[in-house]
């Protein structure tokens, strides 16, 4: 059985790795895909982000950043999917990492290298990286995560473009090339084709040992500990004009520390959920995949910064709950 073939997903937060993988899933390119995502924080989001009725399997990690102790889930995940392959128990073509925006990426492609189980089964294509036109300068001089993102990639492309001027993105494209030379350049798109993704047959192990030499013998790969994140849940549907309110105050206090915000909201009167997508002062929001008649509703919003006030962003976003739900609530309490 030939090996299969593997693309690793990776860009800063928010820079719209889990839109452009929503995007390839919907193409009709006649593959089956498998995707392992990891996601920093408590609680993973990813999964209700992506779309449900589709044939991909979708399997979470939950471990905080991809290092040296999420890298043996990360084989461990590999080689169940390869044996039930095999068994015939799965099926499909091929597999996407999605790694979370915090992840230097070093350590899960020399899972490919370093494992001889993984590396009978699988074949690195490329490693494919998003880069958000609007904060990637910032992020590029803030984060040595983000400039290993961009030196590890075979393919770059970037996101957001349309927010930013000519003359910004020409700046950011030209500092993008000196980090990185080897890369192709593109410019995600609605339309993008998954070639841009896909089959590349880009990743050079050569050319990853011309930039660090103990790529294959380094497994201490450290992450910012300075960043921390935390999870916002509520059953009862909320007011959505109230959230609407708080989080546009929100973003204007605390945005330049809000690195990357983003969940489903159940909001009071809507059978679909509400998706929220937010990267410092930028912020989104539109309706999502209709709940299922049996599903439990409910808001889940992770939250991912430096120096986050959490005690009073959870108190005002429990204040956005729906006015007829905390009435019930009060009365049950009060029986």
């Amino acid at each position: 059985m030939s090996l299969i073939p593997v693309t690793i997903l990776t860009g800063f937060l928010g820079s719209g790795k889990t839109t452009l993988l929503n995007r390839l899933l919907h193409e009709q390119h006649g593959q089956r895909i498998a995707v392992i995502e990891n996601e920093f924080g408590e609680a993973g989001i990813d999964n209700e982000l992506l779309i449900q009725d589709r044939d991909e399997q979708i399997v979470e990690m939950n471990n905080g950043c991809i290092c040296c102790t999420v890298r043996g889930d990360l084989v461990r995940i590999l080689g169940e999917l390869a044996a039930k392959r095999q068994q015939g128990q799965l099926h499909f073509d091929r597999v996407i990492i999605e790694t979370t925006g915090l992840a230097d990426p070093a350590p899960v492609a020399q899972t490919f290298f370093v494992d001889e189980e993984i590396g009978q089964n699988y074949l690195l294509d490329a490693i494919v990286t998003m880069v958000d036109a609007v904060h990637a300068m910032q992020q590029l001089d803030e984060h040595h995560e983000a400039q290993e993102q961009v030196a590890f990639a075979d393919r770059v492309l970037i996101s957001k473009a349309d927010l930013v001027t000519q003359v910004e993105l020409q700046a950011l494209r030209q500092r993008l090339i000196q980090m990185n030379p080897r890369a192709q350049f593109g410019v995600a798109e609605r339309g993008i084709s998954p070639m841009q993704v896909l089959d590349i047959k880009g990743f050079n192990l050569n050319a990853i040992l011309d930039i660090e030499p103990d790529f294959l013998t380094d497994v201490q790969h450290d992450h910012d500990d300075d960043v921390s994140s935390f999870v916002f849940r509520e059953s009862r549907p909320m007011d959505m004009e109230r959230l609407d309110d708080l989080l546009g105050g929100m973003i204007q206090v605390y945005g330049p520390n809000l690195m990357r915000y983003k969940g489903v909201i159940h909001g009071a009167g809507l059978d679909r959920r509400v998706v929220l997508q937010g990267v410092h002062m930028l912020m989104g929001s539109e309706l999502g995949t209709a709940w299922k008649p049996n599903e439990a509703r409910e808001t889940k919003i992770v939250f991912i910064g430096r120096d986050m006030p959490k005690e009073v962003l959870l108190l005002g976003l429990s204040q956005c709950v729906a006015v007829g739900s905390e009435a019930t609530l009060l009365q049950v309490g009060a029986a």
